[in-house]
């Protein structure tokens, strides 16, 4: 069942368990616009430093579950948003606490299975400790991305045959819990989305790409994905990057798919010559 929207149940205050990139703090700053509180725990070798300065904060290692809950209600904190990267620590930089060990315990089967089955089982364990979990575009909405063209590049007539294909292929992986993104060329996959993540998969594409029209990158969210956790993210760097790969733009599922900083985005496709587009996914699927 999804989290019910911050403007029905007004909040005071809220937990933001921080990972890396650039998400928490525009999530911040979406807080004080509407008075709501943070309380940041921020994450040994994760957090940027200056997110949490100057706020009210935790700074510890990922595996200190017990710790967090604790001192989340000790500041009468019940209401909790996941934002940011997290790169998979070592077992030595996890170190889990009897909590952390409780979680994975119960929680195994659903963390095989991938993102969607870890916020799935974070949510019904945090929900079992009191908690509820929020996505961050409960709060800031403005980070949602757009339908349509963010630039002035617009994708040619040939280009949507490949965006048509990569939204068929990254669908279904999507519903294997694989990944979000796949990179086409003319018909052709180059590339899917493992663990890795996006960057990553246009880095080892690179060397894939092939003469004439660059390929470009599709990235959706997962049919039946837990909205609340690891909506498919772009921002300057993805765009940075993609132009790095030789891509000749980049489409994201409007609505369902986080945009950061879109003004900058627009800059770096236009330098680049690259398309940024928002692209309507047809579905019956709602999501959890």
């Amino acid at each position: 069942m999804p989290a019910a929207a911050l403007d029905a149940a007004p909040i005071k205050s809220i937990g933001i368990l921080a990972g890396g990139g650039m998400l928490p703090q525009k999530l911040l700053e979406a807080c004080d616009q509407k008075g709501i509180e943070p309380f940041v725990i921020g994450f040994e070798g994760q957090t940027d430093p200056m997110v949490i300065q100057g706020r009210s904060h935790l700074w510890t290692r990922l595996g200190a579950a017990g710790h967090i809950i604790k001192t989340l209600k000790s500041h009468g904190i019940s209401d909790l948003v996941f934002i940011g990267s997290i790169r998979h620590p070592t077992i030595a930089e996890l170190r889990p606490d009897l909590k952390a060990a409780e979680f994975f315990a119960r929680a195994s089967w659903k963390v095989i299975g991938g993102d969607n089955g870890i916020g799935e089982a974070l949510r019904d364990f945090l929900g079992k400790e009191g908690f509820r979990i929020h996505g961050i575009q409960s709060i800031a909405q403005n980070l949602l991305a757009p339908e349509g063209a963010i630039g002035s590049v617009q994708p040619e007539n040939r280009d949507w045959q490949d965006i048509e294909k990569g939204i068929e292929i990254s669908q279904r992986l999507g519903a294997l819990d694989v990944g979000q993104a796949v990179i086409i060329q003319e018909g052709l996959v180059l590339a899917v989305e493992g663990v890795e993540g996006t960057d990553k998969l246009m880095e080892r594409t690179k060397a894939l790409m092939r003469k004439g029209r660059g390929g470009i990158l599709v990235k959706t969210c997962k049919p039946g994905q837990y909205r609340d956790f690891d909506l498919p993210t772009v921002g300057p760097q993805t765009i940075i990057n993609a132009a790095a790969c030789g891509l000749a733009g980049v489409a994201i599922h409007a609505g369902h798919s986080l945009l950061v900083s879109p003004e900058e985005v627009a800059q770096i496709a236009d330098k680049h010559k690259m398309f940024v587009i928002g692209i309507a996914v047809k579905t019956d699927d709602q999501g959890l």
